[in-house]
């Protein structure tokens, strides 16, 4: 065990845990912070995908050693209410089926829309390639991004 320092939404948190924890099961386990979720383990799907520093980062796969000192954003960091326009566009399309990828998928989708606040429909469907939606619901989760863009 050792102390690990890191900023999760916005609050700086020390806690003590194995390093090489993957920053998944601190986000769950140690902070409660039950809307990132795992998926497969090995970096596939996306269900894990938090911010780093910004980037769009699988978490099941990040040990918590590569996140010291660094800002971490979680779907509930991303916006606690529901407020965020990539959140209100997911209700708006009915994106969610089971839900379990989603919060995967609209941190993915909010690393896009904060480099490119007009991407084209094939440059949506590339930036979410590889965060997999076991329900099928690729074309809703594309129409939420551009609805969500248009509100930019």
């Amino acid at each position: 065990m050792s102390s690990v320092s890191l900023t999760v939404n916005g609050k700086a948190t020390t806690t003590s845990v194995d390093p090489s924890t993957p920053l998944v099961w601190l986000l769950r386990e140690h902070l409660q912070l039950t809307g990132t979720k795992f998926g497969c383990g090995i970096a596939q799907c996306g269900a894990c995908t938090v911010h780093v520093n910004g980037q769009a980062t699988r978490s099941c796969v990040t040990p918590v050693s590569a996140v010291a000192g660094k800002s971490v954003t979680t779907i509930e960091g991303l916006s606690p209410d529901g407020s965020h326009k990539l959140q209100k566009a997911w209700v708006a399309e009915a994106v969610p089926q089971c839900g379990y990828c989603q919060s995967g998928q609209i941190m993915q989708a909010a690393t896009l829309l904060a480099k490119n606040k007009k991407p084209t429909r094939e440059q949506i469907v590339q930036h979410m390639n590889g965060n997999i939606c076991r329900c099928g619901t690729y074309q809703r989760i594309v129409k939420a991004v551009q609805r969500a863009a248009k509100e930019a």
